[in-house]
């Protein structure tokens, strides 16, 4: 049986590959076998912590992974059921490299896996993935990167970290005084189930909160019966908002399948933009660092080259200082680290926080999103207006044939409506406003992987929004106007 071509599902960030076509248990000894050798060896690392998801497959294929790395005689530690920030956590407290298996919010026939260096520190294409990928695949063909006979093998252990988990978020942000607030919660099936009754309720023995929780889809199950654990798909987020609406509840809670991403719905059932939740994350913690005695202009923030305008603007008129990065989570990891930023964060509803080792954990963003509305009278649509200045498109892709033309076509036409420009990721078109004409940016990225090209618009107004929107997407498809 001819070995799976590693290269087709291991990409950028991380491994997603159907199962067991492409990811099985012959490929994940050899993926653990050579993450032993690029990352667990070089780094003298005295362990390697292993954690899976609720799919299926997760158990078997984490434990395959463990062996491969225990053939070169280093321990594996496995954590078990896990979301992947649980594996961040145990990566960062006990100083291991780690691996988590999960696919995310993909649909139930994949899997995949998320690597890190001791201290949750990403592992992506430029920073090993390749040379793993590589040295895999010549483990599966057979070629070499087997362990020599003579290396006494390393053990293979299991260590629950949930409550210690729990305990080290709770630590960061305190909600045992805010007022008492319902939250409906959708795990999707997803490991939300596991984490949310741990942290926000008494499942791990921590002292009760004054929370009402009405859970959604908790029942762990890797086949999501009731919808896909990814709430950026606005269908998915559909039975949380008639819950929210029905109970009367304060806010909503939607975590995606590996609960590392969290989304947040108002006391009306709307949705509230991930970049609205990113400024107001940004402020609270600007408050903490002012408060510990940190100048105003030593205080950076990361977010990406999609996040509303609003973002940097809020950053800025606290004294603080904006970073705009790259989509995706090895640029702002490594750019956090860089600038020693307090905290970063992706329109996509990734949050980074430089007290959980720079790595994303929307368990703590959520965290923090009750701290503030539970600290005040307000609800959340009235907390969250600050926050939400200018109308947006969301993220619109468009199959297209030949992305370089499609993409020159839509610079002329923004040239010519006095637009600048910038290339840090895509094409980001920008216009200040003038007299009948209010402010409006986009920005126009290629999929890494199809031929699509995804747009992102945002303006001053919601009507020259749709405007812009209407008329790029016209030349993006190449649809005459």
């Amino acid at each position: 049986m001819t070995a799976p071509v590693l290269a087709d599902f291991i990409k950028a960030y991380d491994v997603r590959g159907v199962v067991p076509e492409q990811l099985n248990v012959d490929v994940a000894f050899a993926l653990g076998s050579a993450f032993a050798q690029v990352v667990a060896l070089p780094e003298q690392a005295a362990a390697v912590v292993i954690g899976h998801d609720m799919r299926p497959s997760s158990p078997e294929l984490s434990r395959a992974f463990a062996d491969g790395v225990a053939s070169h005689g280093i321990d594996a530690v496995l954590i078990g059921l896990c979301s992947t920030d649980g594996l961040y956590y145990a990566s960062g407290a006990l100083d291991l490299p780690g691996a988590m298996f999960t696919a995310s919010h993909n649909p139930a026939q994949y899997n995949g896996i998320k690597l890190c260096r001791a201290g949750a520190r990403p592992v992506g294409q430029d920073s090993g993935l390749a040379q793993i990928r590589d040295l895999g695949q010549a483990i599966l063909d057979g070629g070499n990167g087997f362990a020599r006979e003579e290396t006494e093998p390393g053990t293979v252990t299991e260590h629950d970290v949930l409550g210690d988990y729990a305990a080290f978020l709770r630590s960061l942000v305190d909600l045992s005084q805010v007022r008492p607030l319902k939250v409906v919660v959708d795990a999707g099936n997803g490991m939300g189930g596991h984490t949310v009754p741990a942290v926000l309720g008494t499942a791990a023995g921590l002292p009760e909160l004054p929370l009402e929780i009405v859970d959604l889809y908790f029942e762990l199950d890797g086949t999501f019966p009731n919808h896909e654990a990814n709430p950026l798909e606005p269908e998915n987020l559909r039975d949380l908002q008639a819950a929210v609406r029905e109970h009367g509840a304060d806010i909503g809670l939607a975590f995606d399948g590996d609960a590392d991403r969290c989304f947040v719905i108002d006391e009306r059932g709307e949705p509230v933009s991930p970049s609205a939740v990113t400024a107001m994350v940004a402020s609270l913690d600007f408050a903490r660092e002012r408060e510990a005695g940190t100048p105003a202009s030593d205080v950076r923030i990361v977010y990406n080259v999609i996040s509303s305008a609003a973002v940097p603007e809020i950053i800025a008129a606290e004294g603080a200082k904006p970073v705009r990065t790259r989509v995706g989570h090895s640029f702002i990891k490594a750019e956090m680290a860089r600038e020693g930023a307090v905290f970063g964060g992706e329109h996509s509803a990734h949050y980074y926080f430089r007290d959980f080792w720079f790595a994303d954990t929307g368990m703590l963003a959520a965290m923090h999103v009750l701290a503030a509305l539970g600290s005040q009278p307000e609800p959340l649509s009235g907390l969250m207006g600050a926050y939400s200045r200018y109308a947006a498109s969301g993220e619109i892709n468009s199959t297209v044939d030949d992305v370089g033309a499609a993409t020159a076509r839509v610079r002329e036409w923004a040239s010519e409506q006095g637009a600048e420009f910038d290339t840090l990721d895509g094409l980001t078109a920008s216009h200040p406003g003038a007299a009948g004409d209010p402010m409006w940016w986009f920005n126009l990225r290629a999929s890494n992987t199809e031929p699509l090209l995804r747009l992102n618009v945002e303006a001053a107004q919601r009507a020259t929004m749709e405007r812009v929107r209407d008329d790029v997407l016209a030349l993006v498809r190449g649809e005459a106007r």
